[in-house]
């Protein structure tokens, strides 16, 4: 079978368009999506719920970086943490208080594993053991939100240890409960 000269131009054009489509689905394919539905194609993992089982916090490479994400089971969509997650820490083990209000969660700096705990009401992290002198992991918040409990090699071995947050905090209570002294 011969080719003519115009009919090799256009299998060019053919082929160069195949590979450019084919190229750019690559491309697109390894895109980061934002979080829309709770089960993805990216690794989520160390799921945790709040007491009243309205809120799943998980940790999710979505981003391609290691982000702490909150799912609204009731609404069933992701809802934004302003002030949370930062491309250069990693963080790990969440935990949530009775309505969701508090996280705390492992916090890496470089390298370096510290206790925080994010407040949703006012959008603030906070390190709870900065200048701690050991190893902290698996921290966990009480439903009220005021105390931290965590395993800690202090003494040289994993031992518990119970973080009182004071009597002055907000507790996280649901609405309309008597608080009592």
């Amino acid at each position: 079978m011969k080719v003519r000269v115009g009919d090799s131009r256009w299998l060019r054009i053919g082929i160069v368009g195949t590979l450019i489509s084919l190229l750019s689905a690559c491309e697109s394919f390894n895109r980061p999506q934002a979080p829309a539905a709770l089960n993805s194609r990216y690794n989520d993992e160390q799921p945790t719920l709040s007491g009243d089982g309205r809120w799943l916090a998980l940790v999710s490479n979505r981003n391609n970086n290691s982000h702490i994400l909150l799912y609204d089971l009731r609404g069933k969509l992701f809802v934004n943490l302003p002030g949370l997650n930062q491309s250069d820490v990693i963080v790990e083990n969440p935990s949530l208080s009775r309505t969701g209000r508090y996280l705390v969660y492992i916090s890496s700096i470089q390298g370096r594993p510290d206790i925080a705990l994010y407040d949703r009401a006012t959008q603030r992290a906070e390190l709870l053991t900065l200048g701690y002198r050991s190893w902290v992991r698996n921290p966990q918040i009480s439903p009220d939100g005021r105390y931290v409990v965590f395993e800690t090699a202090k003494r040289g071995q994993w031992d518990i240890e119970v973080l009182d947050r004071g009597p002055l905090i907000e507790l996280d209570i649901p609405d309309g409960t008597p608080v009592n002294p």
